[in-house]
C-alpha cells in the first residue's frame, strides 16, 4: 500500500477539484467515476465502474491508503418528490461493505447546508439533525452507515459537512449552485429565477478552502471513529445580498423574478466551524469577495 488516494466522484465540481489538489501535493490520485473523464494532472489515474457493488472498490482499495468519497447525484431539488437508492446510498454501502475487509481511512462529504434545518444561530456538529429533503435524509442516513463501520470495525473516517461550495469549474444546476447560476444568467442577460424572497440565509465557501481541508484531513492521524466537522467561510448573509455583491461584480444587474419557495427550502443556515479549526488546523482563506472575482473572471473565459 502507498499514499495514494481514491476519490469517489471525481469527474464532478468537487472531486475534480479535490483530484488536482491531492495531486499536486504529491500523492498519487485514483479518479474513481462512472464515465470516462479526462486529467490533465499527470499524477490522476481515471478509472471507470458502476461503483454499486463492493467487488470494484476490493480491486483497488489495496492500491490506496485513504478514500475521499464525494459523489452524489442528487440535489435538494432533483429528490424533492423522489427518494434515491441509486447512485447515492447504494454506492456508499458498497464502499463500507468492501472496507470491511480492507480497511482505509474515509473521508466522506456530507452536507452541512441541508443536514440542520433552520437555524437561528449557527448550527454545530452536535445539534438535532433536521432534514427537510430527501437529499439530505441520505446524507444522514450515509453519516450513520458509516458510523456504524466505524464501530463495529475499528474504521477511521472522517465526515466533512460543508456549506454551499462554489468557485471555478462549477456549472449550474437545476435548484442548486446559485453562484454558478447567477454567473451565466449574467452572461446570457436572462432573469434569474429566486424561490423565495431572496432572504435565506447561506454561507458559501471557496472550493479551493474545502479542498485544503480535505487535504488536512488527509495528514491528520486520528483514532478510529467517525467524527463530522463542519466546514464554512464563517460569514452567512442574505441571499439578496450575495447577489447584490455579483451584481457589482459583473456590472451586469440581474432581473430577478421571484416565485413561491418549495417546502423542501431552508430559511437560514449557517455553520460553526470551531470544530475543523481545532481538530486540522484549517482555516478558510478565500473570502466571498476574492471567491466571487476569481469565479466570474473563469465564467467570462468560458463564454
Amino acid at each position: 500500500m502507498n499514499d495514494a488516494v481514491l476519490i469517489l466522484g471525481a469527474g464532478g465540481f468537487i472531486g475534480h477539484h479535490l483530484a488536482r489538489t491531492i495531486a499536486d501535493g504529491g500523492r498519487e490520485v485514483i479518479a474513481a467515476t462512472r464515465l470516462p473523464v479526462a486529467f490533465e494532472h499527470p499524477g490522476v489515474r481515471n478509472v471507470t465502474a458502476p461503483w454499486d457493488d463492493p467487488s470494484q472498490f476490493a480491486h483497488w482499495l489495496p492500491h490506496c491508503a485513504a478514500v475521499v468519497h464525494a459523489a452524489s447525484s442528487s440535489t435538494p431539488g432533483s429528490s424533492a418528490a423522489q427518494p434515491q437508492l441509486d447512485g447515492n446510498l447504494r454506492t456508499t454501502l458498497a464502499l463500507i461493505e468492501a472496507l470491511q475487509s480492507v480497511p482505509r481511512r474515509l473521508l466522506f462529504l456530507s452536507s452541512g447546508g441541508t443536514l440542520y434545518g433552520d437555524r437561528t444561530e449557527p448550527a454545530r456538529e452536535d445539534d438535532p439533525l433536521r432534514p427537510r429533503s430527501y437529499h439530505a435524509a441520505g446524507k444522514i442516513a450515509a453519516e450513520y452507515f458509516i458510523h456504524a463501520w466505524a464501530d463495529q470495525y475499528d474504521g477511521d473516517a472522517v465526515i466533512l459537512r460543508p456549506s454551499n461550495v462554489y468557485g471555478p469549474g462549477q456549472t449550474s444546476k437545476r435548484g442548486f449552485g446559485i453562484v454558478a447560476t447567477a454567473f451565466e444568467h449574467a452572461l446570457s442577460n436572462t432573469p434569474l429565477t429566486i424561490l423565495g424572497d431572496g432572504r435565506t440565509v447561506r454561507d458559501y465557501l471557496y472550493v479551493d478552502d474545502l479542498a485544503d481541508a480535505v487535504r488536512k484531513v488527509l495528514d491528520t492521524r486520528l483514532l478510529p471513529g467517525a467524527p463530522a466537522c463542519n466546514l464554512s467561510s464563517g460569514s452567512a448573509l442574505e441571499l439578496n445580498a450575495l447577489l447584490d455583491r455579483i451584481d457589482r461584480i459583473t456590472g451586469r444587474p440581474l432581473q430577478r423574478v421571484f416565485q413561491p419557495a418549495r417546502p423542501i427550502d431552508i430559511r437560514s443556515i449557517a455553520l460553526d466551524n470551531s470544530r475543523a479549526k481545532a481538530l486540522f488546523d484549517w482555516e478558510p482563506a478565500v473570502d466571498l469577495e476574492d471567491g466571487l472575482e476569481r469565479t466570474w473572471e473563469w465564467h467570462q473565459q468560458q463564454a
